[in-house]
């Protein structure tokens, strides 16, 4: 049984655990001697524990899981690639990912430090809205 994300909400950044043939929302926690990941199910399973009402979390080494990925939110907006920030009142915070501070100033861009250019934008005018995953190999990362 795959946990499934809210589909009327947008998870903008988190983890992704393949547990049992199963994809879960997830959390890493380091633990003294290896990696471990709270998975978390919308709905009760065997072995999960209930936190709080529709959130159920079961701790399991991360060794047993056959992938874990970061999972970011992407999109286009004017022609460019941004990644998602936030989403406010119908608007996303957008963050460019083209390397170009030219470019970013003509697209009317904040400057939030060097290299780095943000805007809030009507979320009708985005468009592609995409996860982009980046798996991590858990047995060679230090957490």
């Amino acid at each position: 049984m795959a946990a499934d994300r809210d589909a009327g909400a947008m998870s903008l950044h988190f983890y992704r655990a393949r547990w049992q043939g199963a994809d879960y929302v997830a959390s890493p926690e380091p633990h003294a001697l290896e990696l471990w990941v709270r998975l978390r199910s919308p709905e009760p399973a065997d072995g999960f524990e209930e936190v709080e009402p529709g959130c159920h979390v079961r701790p399991v080494p991360a060794a047993e899981c056959t992938a874990l990925h970061f999972v970011t939110t992407e999109c286009s907006w004017r022609g460019e690639r941004f990644q998602v920030h936030g989403e406010r009142d119908g608007r996303l915070l957008i963050e460019y990912l083209g390397g170009s501070a030219p470019a970013a100033v003509e697209l009317g861009l904040d400057r939030v430090e060097r290299g780095v250019y943000r805007r809030w934008v009507p979320r009708e005018e985005v468009t592609e809205i995409r996860e982009r995953a980046v798996s991590l190999d858990v047995e060679n990362e230090h957490f």
